[in-house]
Order: C-alpha cells, then sequence, then structure tokens
C-alpha cells in the first residue's frame, strides 16, 4: 500500500472515530437534558400540586365548632340523636344530669363508646349558686358516680345550669367549667326552622352551641345545623378540643 493511501485509510479511520465520539458526546448531552426536564417537569407537577392543594378549599383545615347537648339522657329522644350524629360522623359533647343518667345508663354507654364527650350538668337541674358547698358538691359527685358508673370513666367537665357555678367549689370540684356562646333557646319553641336560623346568625368558628336532646324539634335542628355548617366548612368537634387548642 502506497503513502498516500495509507494515510486516506488513516484519515477515514480517525474521521470514523471522530464521528462516534461526537454521536456518543451528543447522546449523553441528550440523556441529561431530558433527565434535567424530566426533573424539572416532575418539580412544576409538585409545586402546581401544592398551590392547588392551597386554594382547593376541601384540602384547607376547617373551621371547628361543638354542638353540646344539656339535660340529657332523655328516654325518647338522645337515641335518635346519636343515631343522626353517628351517620354524620360527627361528634358532640352531653352534659348530663346524673338522675338521668340513673335512669338511662345504657345510653350513657352507648354515648361514651361512640366517642362524644360526656360532663357533668347536675343531678336534679338546680342552681348550684343557690345552695350550700355541700349540697352543692353534693349534686356533682353523685352525676359523676352515676357517670363513671355507666361508662367507667369520670367527667373532667362540667356545665352548671343556668350558667350559675360557686367558683369557691373550683378547687374542691377540679372539673373545668364550659359555657357557650352561641344559646338559641331550644327550649323555649318547638320550631326547629327558628332554632336553625338562630344559631346560623351568630355561629363563628370555635363557637360551642348549647342545645338539648329533649324534643324533636331539637334534635331536627341538630341535624339541620350539622348539614349547614358542613357546607361552610366547619368540622364538628367536643369541647375539650376546643377548650384545648
Amino acid at each position: 500500500m502506497d503513502k498516500a493511501a495509507m494515510w486516506k485509510k488513516i484519515i477515514h479511520m480517525i474521521l470514523i472515530f471522530a464521528g462516534a465520539l461526537a454521536v456518543g458526546i451528543l447522546a449523553a448531552f441528550l440523556t441529561e437534558w431530558m433527565q434535567e426536564r424530566k426533573g424539572y417537569s416532575k418539580e412544576a407537577e409538585s409545586r402546581d400540586a401544592r398551590i392547588g392543594a392551597e386554594k382547593d378549599p376541601v384540602m384547607e383545615e376547617k373551621k371547628k365548632v361543638a354542638l353540646t347537648f344539656d339535660d340529657g339522657p332523655n328516654g325518647i329522644y338522645t337515641e335518635p340523636l346519636l343515631d343522626g350524629l353517628k351517620e354524620r360522623n360527627v361528634k358532640a359533647t352531653f352534659f348530663v344530669l346524673g338522675s338521668e343518667v340513673e335512669r338511662f345508663p345504657e345510653l350513657v354507654h352507648r354515648t361514651s363508646e361512640e366517642g362524644h364527650l360526656i360532663g357533668v350538668h347536675s343531678y336534679k337541674h338546680v342552681n348550684l349558686k343557690q345552695l350550700s358547698d355541700k349540697d352543692a358538691m353534693e349534686q356533682v359527685d353523685r352525676t359523676n358516680a352515676a357517670i363513671y358508673d355507666a361508662t367507667g370513666h369520670y367527667a373532667s367537665y362540667i356545665r352548671p345550669p343556668f350558667g350559675s357555678w360557686k367558683e369557691d367549689l373550683d378547687y374542691a370540684s377540679r372539673m373545668i367549667e364550659v359555657l357557650w356562646d352561641v344559646d338559641p333557646n331550644d327550649w323555649a319553641t318547638d320550631s326547629s326552622d327558628l332554632v336553625v336560623q338562630r344559631v346560623l346568625e351568630k355561629v363563628e368558628e370555635n363557637s360551642i352551641i348549647l342545645l338539648h336532646d329533649a324534643s324533636e324539634s331539637s334534635v331536627q335542628a341538630a341535624f339541620t345545623i350539622i348539614d349547614a355548617l358542613k357546607e361552610q366548612g366547619y368540622e364538628f368537634v367536643t369541647v375539650e378540643e376546643i377548650l384545648v387548642d
């Protein structure tokens, strides 16, 4: 082979090698570029998802509100109330009368087992401020004993009838007083629509709503209130969650 042919062959091989090297470099570059684009795309998707979640009202933290029921348990109305709460996956707080707990312990047991909070009202729905310290404490203690017999747990919260608590009994009872900020006076009317209207006009985040499980209209009003407030983004919790948070 003459020198010209040899150099021609060498140059040809160099060109082939250079071409292969260029193709390899280009392929590596394209692969890295595509991976970067893919990573950017995933990051963008993640960012868009986060932004979407922030804008999506369903995924935003819900406003809390507490439904409370006084004067029970009631032999007629507490059970359908519990049925409706269970159907709606709602937890409430029941401030019970000791005398009624002794009559219907199975209702109090069910209330506790289904995750509702149970508190003391009094034994006979009396104004504790009008009693001696000894008699007032007896109202509290008898009720708490009845709650324990029905549920196996003592109550930590008390709602005194008429909101009248003896401040000097705080240390003796070691109970936490719970009042309310929305009172539709459901006990004074048989119009569930009126009760609902009064609640919806005043309710706001962290409200504690006072109702009674002692009439059909109150129970129906409770269900309507729940349905309406859920549509407004409210979540129903026990008073303990309101007070602790």
